[in-house]
C-alpha cells in the first residue's frame, strides 16, 4: 500500500499547485457576475455585416428575417460571400439589397473575409466605421446592429465580441440535446467566466469569428485579412499580442447561433478549432516569446495567451494520470484476490480523483450557466439538469481531442472546412423579436454611462 499512498500525496501535492496557480483566474471568475458597461452611442456610424455564406441558401433566410427587423436607423448593409455562381444565396441576397460577392477559390473563413475586404475600393472601405462577422446561421436581435453602434462609443477598443445565445431554442426538443446545449455552455464559459475578467485586466480576449466586430482601422492596419489557419479568430488573438490591438466583450449585444446535436458534429467541430490553435501556437509563439526577451519581461497579456490554460490542463492530467494508476493496481490486487487492498486503491486512487475532477467541473459549468442564466430559460429543469450533468464529460473530451489536433498539426492535416448539418426552424427571426420583449436579467440599463 506504500505506492497507493505515495501515489495519493503525488496527486495531492500537484493539484493543489496546479488550483493554487489557476486561482487567479478563478477569482476573475466573480466579474460574470457584475454589470457590465453601458453607453449610447452620440452619432450613428456605418456598420457592415458580412456574412460568409458557402451554400447556406436553406438557412440564411431567417438571418435576412431578423436583419429587416434591425431598429437602428443608422447606415448599415449587408454583403454576402458565397462560392458559387449559382448558388441560390444570391438571389436571397440581392431581393435583400445586400452585396454580393463570388469568391469560387476559397478554402478557409480567411479567404473569404480577405476577398471582400480586397473587393472594397479605398472611398467605399473608407465610407464604413465598422465591420461585424456573421455566420449563415445566425440570427440577430432586434436591436443588434443598434447596440453594435453603441459598443463604439469605446474609441480605444479595435476588436467587439457579442454575446451569443442558443438558436436551438426556437425548435423544439428534438433540436436540442445534451451536445448543443454544452456547446452553447462554451460560450458563457469564454465569455461571462472568461473575457469579462480579461477586459478588467487589459488582456486580449477568446475571439470567436462568430458575433465580432472589428473598426475599419484595423482592416486598414492589417491590409485585408491575412490569417488563413482553421481558427482565424484565435489567429488574430494572438496577432493583437504583437500588434497592440485591443479588445471588448459587449453583452448587450445578442444573436442567436446554431449548434450541433451530434455528438460527431460537436467533436470535428473542436477538433477544427484545437487543430488551429496548434496551427496559430506554431505560427506565433516564438514571435511573442521574441518580443518579451526584446523587452525584458513577459505581459500578463503574453502569459495569459500563451499558458493560462495549463494549471487546468495539469490538474486535469494528473487527475487522468491518477485515475489509470489506480486502474492498474487494482486490477493487480484483483488478480492477486487482494480484495480489501483492491478496494481501497480503487477508492483512493479511482474514486477520489475522479470525484473531485467531477465535481469541480461540474461547479465550473454551473457558474457559467448562472452567469448566461438567460440564455438557457427556454431549457426544461430536466434539460438544465442533463446539461450540467454531462458537462463535465463534455469538457474532459478535451484532452484526447487535444492530442488528436497535435498530431494532426505536426502531420500538417488540415481539416476540410466543413459545414455541420443544418436545422430548420420556423419563424426563427420572429421568435428573436419576441424573445428580445421578454424580460431578461440583464438589460442596458437607462444610464447614458456606466464606466467599468
Amino acid at each position: 500500500m506504500q505506492l497507493v499512498h505515495g501515489i495519493l500525496i503525488a496527486y495531492i501535492v500537484l493539484s493543489a499547485l496546479a488550483v493554487l496557480l489557476y486561482m487567479p483566474r478563478m477569482v476573475g471568475f466573480f466579474c460574470a457576475f457584475k454589470k457590465p458597461p453601458y453607453r449610447k452611442a452620440e452619432q450613428k456610424r456605418k456598420i457592415g455585416i458580412v456574412v460568409p455564406a458557402r451554400n447556406e441558401s436553406a438557412v440564411i433566410g431567417d438571418l435576412f428575417g431578423s436583419i429587416r427587423r434591425q431598429d437602428y436607423d443608422g447606415p448599415f448593409d449587408v454583403n454576402v460571400i458565397v462560392k458559387d455562381a449559382n448558388d441560390p444565396t444570391i438571389r436571397l441576397a440581392q431581393e435583400m439589397g445586400a452585396r454580393v460577392l463570388v469568391v469560387p477559390e476559397q478554402t478557409c473563413k480567411g479567404d473569404v473575409l480577405d476577398a471582400f475586404f480586397h473587393a472594397l475600393t479605398p472611398e467605399e472601405l473608407a465610407s464604413y466605421d465598422a465591420f461585424v462577422i456573421v455566420d449563415a446561421d445566425g440570427v440577430l436581435a432586434p436591436s443588434y446592429v443598434r447596440e453594435l453602434n453603441n459598443a463604439l462609443e469605446w474609441e480605444e477598443y479595435d476588436i467587439f465580441l457579442t454575446r451569443k445565445y442558443m438558436k436551438n431554442c426556437f425548435g423544439d426538443k428534438s433540436k436540442r440535446t445534451v451536445f448543443s446545449n454544452n456547446s452553447a455552455l462554451t460560450w458563457a464559459m469564454l465569455d461571462d467566466l472568461g473575457n469579462r475578467w480579461r477586459i478588467q485586466k487589459d488582456i486580449p480576449l477568446a475571439l470567436t469569428g462568430q458575433g465580432m466586430m472589428v473598426r475599419r482601422r484595423l482592416i486598414e492596419t492589417i491590409g485585408g485579412w491575412p490569417y488563413r489557419s482553421l481558427t482565424e479568430d484565435y489567429e488574430l488573438r494572438l496577432d493583437s499580442l504583437l500588434k497592440g490591438f485591443k479588445s471588448f466583450y459587449y453583452p448587450y449585444a445578442v444573436l442567436y447561433t446554431e449548434e450541433a446535436i451530434s455528438h460527431r458534429d460537436t467533436y470535428n467541430r473542436r477538433l477544427r478549432w484545437l487543430t488551429g490553435y496548434a496551427q496559430c501556437d506554431d505560427k506565433y509563439k516564438k514571435r511573442i516569446l521574441e518580443q518579451a526577451k526584446q523587452r525584458g519581461k513577459m505581459s500578463k497579456a503574453e502569459l495569459e495567451c500563451l499558458y493560462g490554460v495549463y494549471p487546468l490542463a495539469m490538474f486535469a492530467a494528473v487527475s487522468i494520470l491518477t485515475i489509470l494508476a489506480g486502474g492498474i493496481i487494482s486490477m493487480v490486487f484483483a488478480f492477486q484476490r487482494a480484495w480489501l487492498p483492491c478496494v481501497k486503491a480503487a477508492t483512493v486512487l479511482v474514486g477520489i480523483p475522479f470525484g473531485v475532477l467531477y465535481v469541480l467541473l461540474f461547479t465550473y459549468s454551473a457558474l457559467a450557466m448562472i452567469a448566461s442564466r438567460e440564455a438557457f430559460t427556454v431549457l426544461s429543469r430536466g434539460e438544465i439538469a442533463a446539461t450540467l450533468l454531462f458537462s463535465p464529460f463534455f469538457l474532459l473530451e478535451y484532452l484526447p481531442i487535444y492530442l488528436q489536433s497535435r498530431i494532426r498539426a505536426r502531420r500538417q492535416n488540415r481539416l476540410a472546412w466543413e459545414q455541420s448539418e443544418r436545422q430548420h426552424y420556423d419563424g426563427a427571426a420572429d421568435k428573436a423579436t419576441k424573445a428580445s420583449e421578454t424580460p431578461k436579467t440583464e438589460k442596458p440599463p437607462e444610464q447614458d454611462d456606466i464606466s467599468a
